[in-house]
């Protein structure tokens, strides 16, 4: 299942549906990405809150090819992908990353995976907004150096 959507989401009821009736799975692994108060260890300004941005219709297109390909790569018994747009702030959840499968390493590697390409692949646009101004939010070379292992 892939949701892109404005409001926030509970992570009890998304694990609490994702396992309903699943009695293959034996490893859950999930992971919920939340808005820092900075972007860099250090940084001197602080983020205030953030605006991500994204294309309808695109967007879900290129979260539903990153989902197959996990699917394609471990043997899963089902995925989620919840992310989010709009204002947010600091301590709000923005992404969740729910894959499940018969063993762990499957599940683990697969959730590995999907953060790695929603941070590279996905066509999100962040601004962050802080005490010095607004900015637009470079992509990241560790982001993309995580992404390349999974590469061939």
């Amino acid at each position: 299942m892939i949701r892109v959507q404005e409001e926030d989401f509970d992570l009890g009821q998304e694990y609490s549906r994702f396992i309903a009736d699943q009695t293959t799975i034996g490893a859950v692994v999930c992971f919920t990405g939340l808005v820092r108060d900075f972007q860099k260890k250090g940084q001197a300004d602080k983020v205030k809150a953030i605006t991500l941005e994204h294309y309808e219709g695109m967007t879900e297109k290129e979260l539903t090819r990153i989902r197959d390909e996990a699917h394609r790569r471990w043997d899963l018994a089902d995925s989620v992908i919840v992310h989010r747009y709009g204002n947010l702030k600091p301590g709000d959840q923005i992404v969740l990353v729910i894959a499940g499968s018969a063993h762990r390493q499957d599940a683990f590697e697969a959730a590995e995976f999907l953060m790695d390409y929603l941070k590279t692949r996905a066509p999100f646009w962040k601004q962050e907004k802080t005490d010095a101004g607004t900015r637009w939010v470079d992509a990241k070379t560790s982001d993309d150096k995580a992404a390349q292992r999974w590469e061939d």
